[in-house]
């Protein structure tokens, strides 16, 4: 390699920190200023340089620069700044660039963009995006539904490089064997397909057999080349993110972070306050708002649960009731989706059904005592909402999920504030301490990436054929224990700053669950070992 190939590499390129004896063998002399700094020294230099950027998207965008030069300076970073730098490397931050990915475009960020108009170059693509490097692990959307944004076409690929960005951040997955990739199927967003800049194609999404062959074969071309992958969907619309999930699981090993990822970590939220309680998850009613991809997904984990502990099928379904855009779901509706259907109820068995299009009085009438909010409809679990839930129960279960700031459900004060302290809250985005009568109530946030990064390590360090129901099991209830939920204020979920020890915890559960199902496939057969063996760290070699 040239000295230019290799400053401009941010695998190998180590900026002002090469020795001089590097400087010398790789013919670098006189292509960088003389001193020679310690990696101690660039990160110290770069975030002061962060602490000037004047808003969020402008620190996102400098962090970039940074990422796209010198992976391992970023990463260290990073892994200095977690809690600061996790919601503008990612969510909500990340938002804003993907609305603005086309105008801003200026590198690639060695993303894969694959184009459903050439199955043909399915191939080549993944060899381009690969180049020499042994790719372990693939995060792939088609960014239908991005966050709470929407669909963005192309411009979804920085979902992504975010995700990524947190898996190698929180859990120390060597950055070299990720692939971040895009499938282009068109998009739906007019004002994409008008718009000069924008760099996707310009036609309405293809559905329908033509979409699932090109996934069909994307997955069989991935696996081929990539023999130990593990396969990560993100962010793919209702219609097809369940088909896919389903058709693949029991086949290679792959997640969807949207249908089990925030199920597991809601599920390890109301453990955490179970802890607190006493009370036994089976004798919980659940309430759904927001019937999409992510709610469905959510209510399905915590229902599997609640069989695991003793309920039959139909006695679980029995407690969860889920509210969507038409009101609360009946089975006499010809639109629900596959996975609404099982929490649909009969209009018959309810006298005020014409009225339970009212969120209030879906509340007032079953009772739950735990609502889980991925509606993106911001301000809707109001005051009266608030009271009617604690009427149902001495400590009631709130979790507004949906994301970015301006989609939430609630405020974590207001919901301290209208319950009196009473409520166990998670949100969905990080949330300031709320202090209320002389009690500091720290707000866990049902953050995927308190899961998916360490299930991901433990995916890889066991090389797992598959990942499985109980695999999952194991991550969500390796959450608990990390906080002493003694403490009043205490949160239901960890703190993200905590994420790294969860990251561990939750590989090392997974990998040994992995064993256990005769799933490893790892030569080392200490899971423990193996996990702490795969983790990598931001260290110039």
């Amino acid at each position: 390699m040239t000295a230019y190939e290799i400053l401009n590499d941010p695998f190998l390129n180590k900026g002002t920190a090469f020795t001089l004896e590097e400087r010398q063998k790789l013919g670098l002399v006189g292509l960088l200023p003389p001193y020679v700094q310690s990696i101690e020294e660039q990160a110290t230099q770069s975030y002061k340089q962060f602490q000037t950027k004047v808003n969020d998207l402008e620190k996102r965008l400098f962090l970039m620069e940074i990422f796209n030069t010198n992976r391992t300076l970023f990463y260290y970073l990073f892994s200095q700044h977690l809690e600061e730098f996790n919601p503008i490397v990612y969510d909500p931050t990340v938002a804003d660039t993907i609305e603005g990915y086309s105008n801003l475009f200026i590198n690639t960020q060695y993303a894969g963009y694959l184009d459903i108009n050439h199955p043909e170059n399915i191939e080549a693509t993944l060899k381009n995006a690969a180049g020499d490097r042994e790719i372990r692990l693939i995060v792939v959307t088609d960014a239908e539904e991005i966050l709470g944004i929407g669909d963005w076409g192309t411009n979804g690929v920085d979902i992504s490089v975010g995700k990524l960005m947190v898996y190698s951040g929180a859990a120390g997955i060597d950055p070299s064997k990720v692939l971040p990739l895009v499938i282009d199927a068109g998009t739906n967003r007019e004002e994409l397909r008008n718009s000069p800049n924008y760099l996707g194609n310009r036609h309405e999404r293809v559905r329908g057999d033509r979409y699932y062959d090109f996934i069909d074969q994307f997955v069989k071309t991935a696996e081929s080349l990539f023999p130990k992958l593990y396969l990560h969907w993100e962010d793919f619309g209702r219609s097809n993110a369940a088909n896919i999930l389903e058709k693949y699981r029991k086949k290679i090993p792959t997640f969807n972070d949207d249908i089990q990822g925030t199920g597991i970590v809601t599920l390890g939220g109301i453990f955490g306050a179970l802890a607190v309680t006493g009370e036994n998850l089976t004798d919980q009613t659940y309430l759904c708002f927001g019937g999409g991809t992510a709610g469905a997904g959510i209510a399905s984990r915590v229902h599997r649960e609640m069989v695991t502990k003793g309920l039959s099928e139909e006695e679980a379904y029995k407690r969860f009731f889920m509210v969507d855009k038409q009101g609360l779901l009946f089975d006499d509706m010809e639109d629900l989706t596959p996975e609404q259907k099982p929490f649909a109820k009969k209009r018959c068995d309810f006298a005020n059904a014409d009225k339970l299009t009212d969120l209030l009085e879906v509340v007032k009438t079953v009772k739950p005592t735990i609502l889980v909010g991925t509606s993106t409809q911001p301000h809707t679990f109001t005051k009266e909402i608030v009271e009617a839930m604690c009427e149902n129960t001495e400590r009631p279960m709130i979790f507004p999920l949906s994301n970015p700031t301006k989609l939430a459900e609630a405020s974590a004060e207001d919901l301290i504030t209208w319950s009196d302290g009473k409520v166990f809250v998670a949100t969905g985005i990080p949330s300031d301490t709320v202090s209320y009568k002389g009690v500091d109530y720290v707000i866990g946030q049902a953050n995927n990436a308190l899961i998916y990064p360490g299930l991901g390590l433990g995916m890889l360090a066991s090389e797992a054929a598959l990942l499985t129901d109980e695999m999952i099991g194991a991550a969500a209830h390796s959450l608990s224990g990390i906080i002493d939920m003694s403490k009043p204020g205490a949160p239901v979920l960890p703190p993200f700053k905590y994420v790294e020890d969860v990251s561990m915890k939750v590989a090392q559960a997974v990998a040994n669950m992995a064993k256990e199902q005769g799933l490893a496939r790892a030569e080392d057969k200490d899971m423990d070992k193996a996990v702490r063996e795969m983790k990598w760290y931001p260290k110039y070699q």
